[in-house]
Formats: C-alpha cells, structure tokens, sequence
C-alpha cells in the first residue's frame, strides 16, 4: 500500500470535491448548505443541538468521514452508524475512549473496570466541541478510528433522524500489482496484494483469501466485504 495521493472527497450540500485537509473549512462556508440549513429554518421545524464530527482512520486516513449528529443521540446510536457504513462484519465488539474512559459496546459485569460503562451515555454528556476521541471495532483484528468534535450548532432534525453525512471521501484508486488496472480484490494470503478482475483468474492463492476492494478502513481485514453483518 505504497501509493500517495491527495485524499479527496465531496461535499453532500454542493456535489464539489475538496481535499481532506480543506472539507472543514468548505463545510463551513458551503453556500449550498447554508441554503439549506436557511430552508429548515424557514420551515419553522423544531431545533435542538447539533454536533459536526470528523471521523477518519487512525491508520488508513485516507477514509473519512463528515457527520452532524444530534446531541441527543447516544454512543449506541454513533457506533452503529459507524458499523453499518464501515465495519461491521462478524458481531465483533467496540468501544470509544473519551478522555481516558472506555464506553463498551457489551459489558460483563466480571469485566467490568473502574473506567468503563455502556454507550447508553448522550453525545451532549460526553462530548464538547474540539474534543478529540477514539474508537476501535474488533478487538482481534481491531480497526481503530479517530473523531473530533469539530463544532455545534442549533438545527433541525427529524425525530426518526440521528445523523447526516456531510461528507465522505472519494474510493482511493487501488491498482492492480500485476497489470496496473484498478483493482477490485485484496488477497490476504499474500501480503495484503491488490487484484483486478482479470489478473484474479491466474492468482494463484485462489478465491479463498480474496476480499473486495471497498470504501472503508477495514477494507482487507477478518471477513469485511462492505455490506452491514
């Protein structure tokens, strides 16, 4: 996994790409959300506190992810999000850690230390803008995250809505390491080698330890394959 690249991703409002680095401050000053967020207003809907989180992989950073998120909405509520769009492929457990206390998708009561609970905990309780904290899915094979808190406002959200994606990255352009066209496998038998459609068919490991190529930073690991367990 040698290749270098601008990380790009679009914007949701505008339908634009912009670099990793500047999607905070595009958000920000979006005209087309701005627009929108004037439309909800206008609308006269109920508001309530609203927090913008910048999610990414800790060691694949070239996912990532924009989310506003009612404040209201619980830990539970985040790490299933995060589990459909991104990780979820055998049941495995989770955990944030927040300022040195572990939230536990399961706890067991003999398990149970000092400095960890549930994820029954709000947003509004745990978390404050600038705040950066941790997540990490499959404790054997773990994919980690990292997310911060990158502002809060008062907005509107449905009742039966938790989160909106503001922006996402764009898929990374994976090549094959045998002819160079984009690739759609990873074999895991062989150090992790990118494979297109064609090259597959001489591989020589064979189907068993292919995985597909997907937008995630669990793309490659255990049995993940992109859609939700």
């Amino acid at each position: 996994m040698s290749r270098r690249q601008i990380s790009r991703g679009t914007c949701v409002f505008c339908k634009k790409a912009y670099a990793k680095t500047g999607m905070s401050r595009h958000l920000k000053a979006c005209k087309a959300r701005k627009a929108a967020i004037a439309a909800e207003d206008a609308n006269g809907a109920p508001t309530t506190r609203l927090f913008h989180l910048a999610v990414a992989g800790t060691y694949a950073s070239d996912y990532w992810l924009h989310l506003e998120m009612s404040a209201n909405a619980t830990l539970y509520d985040l790490d299933q999000f995060l589990r459909d769009i991104w990780l979820e492929c055998c049941g495995h457990l989770s955990m944030f850690e927040i300022m040195g206390k572990r939230f536990m998708s399961t706890v067991f009561d003999s398990w149970w230390e000092e400095d960890e609970r549930d994820m029954n905990s709000k947003l509004v309780q745990v978390l404050t803008p600038g705040l950066k904290f941790s997540h990490e899915y499959d404790f054997g094979t773990p994919t980690n995250l990292t997310l911060q808190v990158v502002s809060e406002r008062q907005g509107a959200m449905h009742e039966d809505e938790l989160i909106h994606i503001l922006a996402r990255n764009e898929p990374p352009d994976w090549r094959c390491e045998v002819c160079g066209e984009p690739a759609t496998c990873i074999c895991v038998f062989c150090d992790y080698t990118f494979l297109c459609d064609k090259c597959i068919e001489t591989h020589s490991c064979g189907e068993e330890g292919l995985l597909p190529v997907v937008n995630s930073p669990r793309m490659g690991m255990c049995g993940y394959t992109g859609d939700a367990w």
